[in-house]
């Protein structure tokens, strides 16, 4: 389990020891605090608003240490968009491993990605962020490149399972699949705020929260069952 940058800063400091001394000391984990607290700078603040030394300060390291390890802040940007994108291919992978059950699957991919997204907030401001930097600090990232099709071969085999056993239809395309999926929790989330005011409704109450969830899973589970009305697009999964 992670422990968060602030989190581990503060149990260092409770037990009489510098934070930083520590630090560098252990390049793993310093290298971890970094990209906790760039996450956190960058999607409060923005790529052109977040300091180095806000960053550093919260990581609980030395300025240099940032630059030591990713050479500037926009080399620190890159690498914690990879890291989430990191975080999600490899969660994705252990739920492959987690049941035989294709619906199950599914579900435990719906939930997943909501509360992926759901529990770190600031990721989705991340994304915005790059996305209105027309994704060029990730563009030439061959680790990002590199996890898209794997990613994407979890969901296809969880698909074939479920239509060899008769359970799914077998037109489904594992990235129209997964964009649909994200397109459902990503945009409940990213517009919670002005939403809420606009329905007079707290979506972010623990309760709309699971609701939604659940509606979720039953639009996707429906649209996946066999024999479900709609033809074939151009393509059948591969």
């Amino acid at each position: 389990m992670r422990v968060s940058a602030v989190a581990w800063i503060r149990s260092e400091m409770s037990e009489g020891r510098a934070a930083p001394a520590v630090r560098t000391r252990d390049p793993q984990r310093t290298r971890r605090a970094i990209l906790d607290a760039g996450l956190s700078e960058f999607a409060a603040r923005g790529l052109s608003g977040a300091g180095v030394a806000a960053i550093a300060e919260t990581a609980g390291v030395n300025k240099r240490m940032i630059y030591h390890y990713f050479g500037s802040k926009e080399g620190l940007f890159r690498a914690v968009i990879e890291s989430v994108y990191e975080e999600l291919a490899d969660a994705a992978a252990s739920l492959e491993a987690e049941t035989d059950d294709p619906r199950e699957g599914v579900r435990r991919l719906v939930r997943f990605i909501w509360e992926f997204y759901s529990a770190r907030p600031g990721i989705i401001t991340l994304l915005n962020a790059e996305n209105l930097h027309g994704a060029r600090h990730i563009r030439d990232s061959e680790r990002v490149s590199a996890m898209g099709a794997p990613f994407l071969a979890v969901i296809r085999r969880l698909l074939r399972r479920g239509a060899s056993s008769g359970l799914f239809r077998d037109d489904v395309e594992p990235l129209e699949l997964y964009l649909s999926i994200v397109a459902l929790s990503y945009y409940y989330l990213s517009n919670r705020h002005t939403l809420s005011v606009f329905f007079g409704r707290d979506l972010m109450q623990t309760r709309q929260r699971r609701r939604w969830a659940r509606h979720v899973e039953r639009m996707v589970l429906d649209f996946l069952a066999h024999g479900a009305p709609g033809s074939a697009p151009e393509g059948r999964s591969e």
